[in-house]
């Protein structure tokens, strides 16, 4: 190998460990983006896959909560970060993509940025990016939670915290869990029991859902919720069956399922419209 060669492989290698700053992406692009790293951009997303927010059922509160929550962060008013815990299948992460598009019905200019847990490592460098941008900004992590091993929630502190930087004033942050301090409960256990000092090992990592100054909880839904659920989506998509058979129908569906939810009451519904011959666009 020339010396030449040994040079570009050199230079290669240190650009990749320490690659040049992005550029400004073109935010104008779209009203959703997704964060992707090696390398570092932002995709924007042409069209996001939710559902109307009128169509979640059983979750008024928390719907109306976030909503105003997230009004007034596109108002450049104060907001919380929002930590959304609960049982799955219930909405949590329909219900954040759908606050963003009321947000934006309603007239207000506001950017959703959806991250994956694997890559809160970056996120200093995505917050570098947002920080003087024009746009307010929501980041989105669905199905949040960390194993006994796991350093990404220190990361995460940088969003919830800002550390000396401060978090961007242009920025909050969402998340969905189905644990309500985003780890299983007999992890917390074992780091009592097995720790020198058991209650400063368990606080480090339980105190970070405490950082999320919003905490909205989702609860199994009755019977009459899951089947609410569905004749809601009937009426908006324009499929008609008879009460009585849609119930019997539905409650074998969940029944087979071992669960009743929003998720559920959704697959029950495609697999009706579908033996109807109606199309979901």
């Amino acid at each position: 190998m020339s010396d030449a060669d040994a040079l570009t492989r050199i230079a290669d290698a240190l650009e990749r460990m320490s690659p040049a700053p992005l550029s400004a992406p073109d935010f104008g692009a779209a009203d959703a983006f997704v964060w992707h790293t090696a390398p570092d951009r932002l995709e924007p997303v042409p069209k996001v896959n939710r559902v109307a927010i009128e169509l979640l059922i059983g979750v008024n509160r928390s719907r109306d909560t976030l909503l105003e929550n997230t009004l007034q962060f596109a108002r450049g008013l104060p907001a919380n970060n929002a930590l959304l815990w609960g049982a799955r299948g219930m909405g949590k992460s329909s219900l954040v993509k759908a606050v963003h598009a009321e947000v934006l019905r309603r007239g207000e200019a506001l950017k959703i940025v959806e991250v994956q847990r694997e890559d809160l490592p970056t996120i200093s460098r995505l917050l570098g990016l947002l920080r003087n941008s024009p746009y307010r900004f929501l980041l989105f992590c669905d199905d949040l939670s960390f194993s006994h091993d796991d350093e990404h929630y220190k990361s995460l502190k940088a969003v919830l915290d800002g550390g000396i930087e401060g978090r961007p004033e242009n920025v909050v942050f969402y998340a969905t869990s189905n644990r309500r301090h985003l780890m299983p409960r007999d992890m917390i256990e074992n780091e009592r029991s097995s720790a020198i000092n058991p209650s400063e090992a368990v606080e480090e990592k339980v105190s970070l859902s405490d950082r999320f100054g919003l905490w909205l909880g989702f609860h199994p839904c009755d019977q009459d919720e899951y089947l609410a659920m569905i004749q809601g989506y009937c009426d908006a998509y324009g499929v008609t069956i008879d009460s009585d058979t849609m119930r019997a129908e539905a409650i074998e569906w969940q029944a087979t399922r071992g669960a009743r939810s929003g998720r559920v009451a959704w697959q029950y519904f495609v697999d009706l419209a579908g033996r109807k011959g109606v199309a979901l666009s």
